[in-house]
């Protein structure tokens, strides 16, 4: 309570309206007399509207909030690939902290779905080459864990330290969408957006997780600091005659003359007193309620600005010189594959021509080659005249080739294993690494037997893949390369096990035909920028029909491809074996990290909780 003189203030137009209320005479009954000069009530005032009027009334008030919350979703999108305007991922992580900043658990859950939809429904447009009604199936499932974060930042941003229980939730909520349903769906990631800003480095610490939290932990200070300022200067405003400053103390005669005031006779006096300078005044004031806002953006520079003092390595133990091949595709979309045998004669070609640059001095002879996944699209194993033209481009070219190919499962009847094969110019074909993380309802069909009856799309998946068991570290030529197949560089755990099996460089065999030209092959490819850094190797990527691609330890991409071209690259790339920070801690950052999230919503339910007991305590 506030000690002393009463100040000059006259009460506020609410707490004058409160004591006459509180004045009216009460009836036997209990409700307050109206005064002699009130309106007569009229018939039904005193009744509670319906359902449907209370419904409409509350989307109205809500639409704003709505409305903002899609506009900062489709912000968020904009941070990825083909746009890649990352700096909006801060807005857009800011913007959702303020709009559900005090707000009911109800109220944060439609505020995160209204913000996810838009934003995954943008971020995975390239689903449209299967159907519209596959991107917005996606987007809502997707949304959902939005729509859980929403609720969670709703809960958690009456605690202390809000933001920091914010960035938790972010990464909460992204751990659970890397894992659920059907294996997860990593698309989206707040890391994925920042793999070329100041965040990127720290992934070489904490991995995706890490990018993540201190991507949302900057914006969420960065929306602390704004919402201090906006009090800030809400309260200067608003604040009644005679009280200008934020800390509620009155207006001295210097602050009064400084703003021409009518206090100003004789502040030139007050000023030059010794005395009056000594006494705390509502200059100190100001500058104890800016304190919040200044600290929140001083932590949210450095928390942006931490990633400049993460060594990343890059030095090389050795070097290969290696050849991607990108062989092209008929046709772009569902129908990509043309004829049969079409993709592998275009890369049977392409692999040639390297074999006769070579021989007329045109090109470096390299240690070893890559064809992408499906470069083999009928399993050599089975037909013979796939085998023969495989191996005649393996033993033009002189040096081993990793041959991505669909090969039928020696065991499973009806199943089909995408693999990457080691094919040797002697010996033919060799170790082989199978996709462990086949993609739902694009390489198998959960629930087939009851979804096919009600989706006839799904027949164009006649066979399911069956998933591999280990990890893809395979001896091709004089390397020790790293296998990842397609969406599996999504995956932080996949990458990991590979890197920590062994494997000196990684190698992402990937088929992006259906989705060319969509935005979906830069999206992919900014997934191996991110884990050239979090795991100091070099990435390969090796596409059908493109975007294949170079990228360096340091996350630099040194040569890509167009789409739809068929192209080879070459290139000495670098082999390490060294590990990270990040190598070695795994998924401890991550699982720490969400479980303080939960826990920080537990402690605001129970928070909440007793401040309920306690107030009908009290009454």
């Amino acid at each position: 309570m506030h000690s002393g003189p009463d100040t000059t203030t006259a009460p506020s137009g609410a707490a004058a309206s409160a004591r006459r209320e509180a004045e009216r005479p009460e009836t036997p009954s209990g409700p307050a007399v109206p005064s002699a000069g009130a309106p007569a009530a009229e018939p039904g005032a005193g009744r509670r509207p319906n359902r449907a009027v209370r419904a409409v009334r509350a989307v109205r008030r809500g639409a704003p909030r709505t409305a903002l919350a899609v506009g900062a979703g489709l912000a968020l999108a904009l941070a990825f690939p083909p746009y890649g305007v990352w700096p909006l991922s801060l807005v857009a992580v800011a913007a959702l902290s303020l709009l559900t900043r005090g707000r009911t658990a109800r109220q944060g859950a439609w505020t995160g779905f209204v913000f996810g939809l838009p934003f995954f429904f943008l971020l995975l447009r390239w689903l449209s080459v299967i159907g519209h009604d596959a991107v917005l199936g996606l987007a809502a499932v997707e949304a959902l864990f939005i729509a859980a974060l929403g609720a969670g930042l709703a809960v958690t941003s009456r605690l202390p330290a809000w933001p920091l229980w914010a960035a938790c939730l972010w990464v909460a909520e992204e751990w659970a969408r890397d894992r659920q349903p059907l294996g997860g769906f990593p698309w989206g990631r707040l890391a994925f957006a920042n793999t070329g800003s100041p965040f990127t480095p720290l992934a070489a610490l904490g991995g995706a997780p890490l990018v993540t939290f201190a991507v949302a932990l900057s914006a969420v200070l960065l929306a602390s600091a704004g919402a201090a300022v906006w009090t800030l200067w809400r309260t200067r405003r608003t604040a009644p005659a005679g009280v200008t400053d934020p800390s509620g103390e009155p207006e001295t005669a210097g602050d009064a003359a400084a703003a021409g005031g009518p206090a100003a006779e004789g502040s030139l006096a007050a000023e030059s007193d010794p005395a009056a300078r000594d006494e705390p005044g509502p200059g100190r004031g100001r500058l104890r309620a800016a304190l919040p806002a200044v600290a929140a953006a001083a932590l949210a520079l450095a928390t942006g600005l931490a990633g400049y003092a993460v060594p990343v390595p890059t030095a090389a133990a050795d070097t290969v010189r290696i050849a991607v091949v990108q062989g092209n595709v008929q046709q772009p979309g569902m129908d990509f594959l043309g004829r049969p045998m079409k993709i592998l004669d275009n890369h049977v070609e392409a692999t040639l021509q390297l074999a006769e640059d070579v021989a007329a001095g045109r090109e470096q002879q390299p240690d070893l080659v890559v064809w992408p996944e499906n470069a083999s699209d009928l399993d050599p194993f089975r037909y013979q005249e796939a085998y023969d033209r495989i191996d005649r481009a393996v033993r033009a070219v002189g040096v081993p080739v990793l041959v991505g190919a669909l090969v039928d499962h020696p065991e499973q009847e009806g199943y089909v294993e995408n693999q990457g094969i080691v094919w040797d110019p002697e010996t033919g074909p060799g170790a082989s690494y199978t996709k462990q993380h086949p993609v739902p309802f694009g390489e198998y069909v959960p629930y087939r037997d009851q979804l096919s009856k009600i989706i006839t799309r799904l027949e164009r998946v006649p066979r399911d893949f069956y998933p591999g068991e280990k990890t893809g570290v395979l001896r091709t030529g004089p390397a020790d390369l790293g296998d990842v197949i397609c969406f599996e560089v999504a995956y932080d755990e996949i990458v990991r096990d590979t890197v920590n099996a062994g494997a000196r460089a990684l190698v992402v065999q990937t088929n992006n035909a259906t989705y060319g030209r969509t935005g979906q092959p830069e999206q992919q490819l900014v997934m191996s920028k991110l884990r050239a850094v979090e795991h100091g190797r070099a990435v390969v990527t090796a596409a059908t029909s493109g975007i294949s691609a170079i990228v360096q330890p340091d996350g630099t991409v040194s040569q890509r491809t167009e789409e739809f071209t068929q192209d080879v690259i070459t290139a000495n790339l670098p082999l390490r074996d060294d590990t990270t920070p990040a190598d070695r801690v795994g998924a401890i950052p991550e699982w720490a990290l969400a479980i303080v999230g939960l826990l920080s919503c537990a402690a605001a339910i129970v928070v909440r909780r007793r401040g309920r007991t306690d107030q009908r305590g009290q009454q």
